[in-house]
């Protein structure tokens, strides 16, 4: 029981910082500005583990390694803690799996954000869509939605592209491991 809970909490922490170290990623890659309170809640909790790589990995076009690096780390990190709270096996046999889930945990985990941030968005559109949280959430959302746009039409002026990405994503979410 006691293990149960620490588990479920050092997923918790591990989703959160990736989550938000991806999120960083897309707002360079996307160039949405840092200077609003998303952005500079994100720049103050990513600093301690984004600085130490920002000397060393460069930028690759538009892609944020220095960001993208230390989230893949801790999905790695969390998969070997998980196997050594479990008993698992030898570190050097254990280490490519880790990689490799690592890798699946980084995706499962861009994919639950992106599902949570369409779902804000579209909150946002029918709440408020002049909140200050609109502008960088529909600069996030618009490269996924926009090819959904082009082909399912406006039904009575309701837009349905973010239930379509949201239902491709559970379908994603469904078929990763």
């Amino acid at each position: 029981m006691l293990i149960g809970t620490f588990v479920l909490i050092l997923q918790a922490v591990a989703s959160f910082f990736t989550a938000l170290l991806l999120v960083r990623t897309v707002m360079r890659f996307q160039r949405i500005s840092f200077i609003g309170q998303l952005g500079q809640f994100v720049l103050a909790t990513t600093n301690w583990a984004v600085r130490p790589f920002q000397k060393i990995l460069p930028t690759v076009g538009r892609l944020d390694l220095s960001s993208l690096f230390p989230a893949w780390l801790i999905q790695v990190a969390l998969v070997l803690l998980l196997r050594a709270l479990a008993g698992g096996a030898d570190l050097a046999m254990l280490l490519p799996v880790a990689l490799v889930a690592g890798t699946l945990g980084l995706i499962k985990t861009g994919l639950q954000m992106l599902m949570w941030i369409v779902i804000i968005g579209a909150v946002l559109s029918w709440v408020n869509p002049y909140s200050p949280f609109a502008g960088p959430v529909n600069a996030f959302t618009r490269p996924f939605l926009e090819p959904i746009r082009r082909v399912v039409p406006l039904i009575a002026n309701v837009d349905l592209s973010p239930l379509v990405l949201v239902l491709v994503i559970q379908i994603l979410l469904f078929w990763l491991p």
